[in-house]
């Protein structure tokens, strides 16, 4: 009866509209109740365990409770409970869980409880349970303790003590004389934005590689080896962004001129500061290890046998008519760590080119 009932919630739900957003089933608040899931009631202050088992309505022989009743209206939002404080509203919700039970006993009698997209839904639900019961209360952020993060932080200092960076872009030439030219060039009208200055790169640069960049030398602290000392010393010379220098040698047989394009200060962010986010990151490396070294063990406990001559005649559908939508929990419903798929990239994750300056 459960799986009927859980499968056929988000049909009810469109059904009946706003009085049934976000219901849940009886038997999953039974489940919760059992599991110690907190789902804002059925245990409010004042109330004994004879009063929530008080039966309020029977579906064939399926008994609704008034913990029940309570646990299904308490996980709606503020402003939805609110409208259920009459009793003529309360027997409004109540007739919504004897029709989802109604509904759900006859989608079991027509035998939708079989059917393979019900059960794989099922199974879906029965693994997201499973992993939250197995890791979310045995491994919390909570769990890790002062000591690791230190040694996490101790580990990888250099990304929260940055010194100064500048950015950079470059014309490279052969001698020093043209050096001089481009220079004087580039420090009038023709080079005064990182348009201009990247338009003189593609026409005098002999550097192959940073010219197809538009000359970016990118972000370097002054004790880099990305690029020539000399060059890192005269770009951290320049009073502001958007100055051109004068001829670079580079010591090497090579000629610069660069603008500077971009600054950052140094900046040290403290263990307390980054705490936080080291916190979380070494939770989700836990948690990742963890639930891997849980599968490992289920798989090695079960008899697995794989037929890979088969395997190889599987045909993919490659168009994209009819697709179904991307499934929010993830393959199989699992999470992606567990099935091998690409991470989702939340908005933001990736930094966005740094500006023009003019």
């Amino acid at each position: 009866m459960l799986i009927a009932r859980a499968l056929l919630l988000p049909c009810f739900v469109a059904l009946l509209g706003c009085q049934a957003d976000r219901l849940g089933t009886v038997d999953q608040a039974r489940d919760k109740a059992r599991l110690g899931t907190p789902v804002g009631g059925p245990g409010l202050p004042g109330q004994s365990a004879s009063e929530l088992s008080t039966p309020l309505a029977t579906v064939d022989g399926l008994v609704i409770t008034l913990g029940d009743f309570q646990a299904q209206l308490n996980q709606q939002s503020p402003y939805v409970r609110a409208r259920y404080a009459s009793l003529e509203q309360k027997k409004e919700f109540l007739d919504t869980l004897i029709k989802f039970e109604v509904l759900a006993k006859e989608a079991q009698r027509r035998g939708f409880d079989q059917d393979p997209e019900v059960v794989r839904s099922m199974k879906q639900v029965m693994i997201q349970k499973l992993l939250k019961d197995e890791f979310e209360r045995k491994l919390t952020p909570d769990s890790i303790t002062d000591a690791e993060l230190q040694a996490y932080y101790d580990a990888n200092l250099a990304e929260y003590v940055k010194p100064a960076e500048v950015r950079a872009s470059a014309i490279i030439v052969k001698t020093k004389a043209q050096a001089q030219r481009i220079a004087t060039e580039a420090q009038g009208e023709a080079g005064r934005t990182n348009k201009a200055f990247r338009d003189l790169v593609s026409k005098y640069s002999t550097d192959d590689e940073t010219k197809l960049r538009g000359g970016d030398l990118r972000y370097f602290a002054i004790d880099t080896t990305e690029v020539p000392k000399a060059v890192a010393e005269a770009a951290f010379a320049l009073a502001q962004v958007g100055d051109v220098s004068g001829p670079i040698d580079a010591g090497d047989g090579r000629w610069f001129v660069v603008k500077q394009t971009g600054k950052r200060k140094a900046s040290t962010k403290t263990l307390d500061e980054a705490k936080a986010m080291i916190r979380n990151k070494l939770y989700r490396d836990k948690r990742i290890a963890a639930q891997g070294a849980f599968v490992a063990g289920l798989r090695a406990s079960a008899t697995i046998t794989v037929d890979e001559a088969s395997l190889g005649k599987v045909r993919i559908d490659t168009s994209t008519a009819g697709a179904p939508a991307a499934d929010p929990h993830g393959h199989l419903g699992m999470p992606p760590e567990l099935t091998g798929a690409p991470p989702v990239i939340p908005p933001g994750a990736v930094p966005e080119p740094e500006p023009e300056t003019p």
